[in-house]
C-alpha cells in the first residue's frame, strides 16, 4: 500500500470522510491509474450505451415499459459507486485484498459482465442464452454476497469504513435494479427495441 494513504477518521461527518477517501487518487501509482481508468471506462461505457440507446428510441416517439429506466438508472448508481470503492481498493485495501478478495471481485466483474452479454444475446437467440443468462446472473450475485461478507469481516477487524460501506450499499442496490430488470425486459421479449433499431441513424 502506497504510504501516506487517507484512513477513514470517526470524527469526521461522513462528507469530510468521503472528500479525505477521494483524496487517495494522489497514492495511485502509474498501474493503478491504468486499472482504474480501464475498468471505470467499462462501466460508463455501458451506462452511456444503454443510455443513448433508450434515450434515441423515446425521442423518436417509442415507449418503453417503466422498469425499463431502472437499467440506465441502476447502471448510473453502480458506475457512481464503484468509482468510489474502487479509490479505496487501489489504497487503503490493497494488500488486504491480496488475501483473496481480489479474486473474488474478479469472479464478480467476469460473470456480471457475461451477464449481460448473455441478455443481450437474447434478443435474437433467446432459447440459446436465456439460461445462460440467468446462471451467470445468479453467479454475480452470490460472489457479490461473498464478497460483501469479506468486506464486513474486514470491517470487523479495522472498524468502520462509512464511505466504502455506503458504496457497497450503492452499488449492489444498483446492480440489482440494472440485471433484474434487464433480466426481466429480456423475458418480455424486448419491448420497444425493435422500433428503437428502426430509427438509429445506422
Amino acid at each position: 500500500m502506497s504510504t501516506g494513504t487517507s484512513a477513514p477518521t470517526p470524527s469526521l461527518s461522513l462528507w469530510q470522510e468521503a472528500k479525505a477517501y477521494v483524496r487517495n487518487v494522489r497514492n495511485f501509482n502509474l498501474e493503478d491509474w491504468m486499472r482504474y481508468s480501464s475498468y471505470m471506462t467499462m462501466l460508463f461505457g455501458l451506462f452511456v450505451g444503454v443510455s443513448a440507446f433508450l434515450l434515441t428510441g423515446h425521442l423518436n416517439g417509442v415507449s418503453y415499459p417503466g422498469y425499463v429506466w431502472f437499467i440506465p438508472g441502476g447502471t448510473g448508481l453502480f458506475v457512481v459507486s464503484l468509482a468510489f470503492d474502487e479509490i479505496g481498493h487501489r489504497t487503503l485495501y490493497k494488500e488486504a485484498l491480496k488475501s483473496g478478495e481480489g479474486y473474488v471481485h474478479q469472479m464478480i466483474i467476469v460473470t456480471a459482465v457475461t451477464s449481460v452479454m448473455a441478455l443481450c444475446l437474447c434478443f435474437q437467440h433467446p432459447g440459446t442464452f436465456t439460461y445462460p443468462a440467468m446462471g451467470l446472473i445468479a453467479l454475480s450475485l452470490f460472489y457479490s454476497a461473498v464478497d460483501e461478507a469479506l468486506h464486513w469481516q474486514r470491517y470487523l477487524a479495522r472498524g468502520v469504513d462509512r464511505v466504502e460501506m455506503w458504496s457497497h450499499f450503492f452499488a449492489i442496490t444498483g446492480h440489482v435494479l440494472m440485471i433484474l430488470c434487464w433480466w426481466h425486459w429480456a423475458q418480455e421479449g424486448y419491448p420497444g427495441v425493435k422500433e428503437t433499431l428502426a430509427v438509429l441513424p445506422f
